[in-house]
């Protein structure tokens, strides 16, 4: 028997440094695990590679989706899905001229005779008027249109009844899907220290908080390493515990280096006094997994953030964390997950991390919240059926006419 017609995801894709490479890779994975009958293939920017993954997408070309088009009509798929960003598909003219991602809706509507789900990944509560206008656009071409929260979708209602546009009734709320195979014990842990190489700093004690990901301007380690020995001082006091801060990652995009090397000197001074270590490793694969593992609780400070693989990578390992708010859907998931902790300042970041050190009993309700909700609501195995319903939805506008009509949450 032949296989059926393919799936095509189109994004950026490995070995690409980008979370929605990442991201995808993933998603392709476990929707792969879910066709038996199709391949799942992937149109990517011409960094990207693999087997399945065609690396079409020139973005510094103005009409860079014209081969992608042709690539599509080659492979007649069952559905295409394209995971959004406005970077990805942005393309600048000689003069600097941003074109608003107007080739992406040009992209969009050439392909228009094939049902078309598109995921965005960055969808603001407060839009500035491109965007607004954009998603606007998106949402009629495309067939389903996929937010990463409920809240998104409301906060849109109360943005596009303001400026009396038609509210979009083909949004669908599917979360950021997270791993289900990856977990370790307690009595795991140690080995995988040895592994990492943490069993040969003398001065690292066996309790560990946890600063992990790709070192960017926005994700202000520093907010915790300026008082970290503060903070060490007064759990001591508490329980006569010792513990030490494990900053993991590297930095990719050099319009950060100036921030990057405030944080690593203040992470040199730290380690210094036997306080803090800075592990270098370029945060996808396994290794993320394994360097997250060994933490007792995970700070994830960012000022800017609509969602986070990172934090994705926290549930799949249900680790407690202390994250910022309010910060959009990282917030979100947050409060929806019951599985970590919120600061508004640097105090209170401070009273969180002193208060989840010395609380080994919330350390575990907030474990256990995190495993019901991978379980139960963001596990991949759960995410790729949602978009297999996606699918369903977009074809059956396309093919017969039947108009998506998904309710508001409010």
């Amino acid at each position: 028997m032949g296989r059926g017609q393919p799936i095509v995801l189109i994004s950026s894709y490995a070995p690409r440094l980008c979370g929605i490479a990442t991201f995808t890779e993933e998603a392709r994975e476990f929707l792969q695990k879910l066709y038996q009958s199709r391949d799942v293939l992937v149109i990517s920017h011409i960094d990207g590679s693999g087997e399945g993954v065609f690396p079409l997408i020139d973005i510094k070309k103005h009409f860079w989706w014209k081969p992608v088009v042709k690539q599509i009509k080659k492979l007649s798929p069952h559905v295409v899905h394209i995971e959004h960003e406005y970077g990805l598909y942005e393309y600048i003219d000689e003069r600097g001229i941003s074109d608003e991602n107007q080739g992406f809706l040009e992209f969009l509507t050439a392909i228009s005779d094939y049902p078309i789900v598109v995921e965005p990944h960055t969808i603001h509560g407060r839009l500035r008027d491109v965007e607004a206008n954009f998603i606007y656009e998106l949402c009629n071409i495309a067939d389903v249109v996929i937010f990463k929260s409920e809240y998104q979708k409301w906060r849109l209602n109360w943005t596009f009844t303001q400026r009396n546009w038609k509210m979009p009734n083909n949004i669908m709320i599917i979360p950021h899907g997270a791993r289900p195979d990856k977990h370790w014990s307690p009595e795991e842990i140690p080995a995988l220290k040895e592994e990492l190489g943490l069993t040969k700093l003398p001065y690292l004690s066996g309790n560990l908080v946890g600063l992990v990901g790709w070192i960017q301007s926005n994700k202000r380690w520093d907010i915790l390493t300026s008082m970290w020995e503060e903070i060490i001082t007064e759990i001591e006091k508490k329980t006569g515990e010792s513990w030490d801060l494990l900053a993991a990652g590297k930095m990719r995009d050099p319009n950060h280096l100036c921030d990057y090397e405030k944080y690593i000197k203040e992470l040199e001074v730290l380690e210094q006094r036997g306080h803090a270590h800075y592990y270098e490793f370029i945060p996808r694969g396994e290794l993320y997994y394994k360097v997250m593992a060994v933490c007792d609780f995970i700070v994830l400070p960012t000022v800017d953030e609509t969602q986070s693989g990172t934090l994705a990578r926290i549930i799949a390992l249900n680790k407690p964390f202390i994250t910022t708010a309010p910060m959009e859907a990282l917030t979100a998931q947050t409060l929806e997950s019951d599985g970590g902790l919120m600061f508004t300042s640097k105090k209170m970041l401070k009273d969180k991390v002193i208060k989840l050190a010395c609380d080994k009993d919330l350390r575990n309700e907030l474990s256990n919240n995190l495993k019901k909700y991978l379980n139960e609501v963001v596990s991949w195995e759960i995410i790729a059926k949602q978009y297999k319903y996606a699918y369903r939805l977009a074809r059956l506008q396309k093919i017969r006419s039947i108009e998506v009509n998904l309710p508001t949450e409010f």
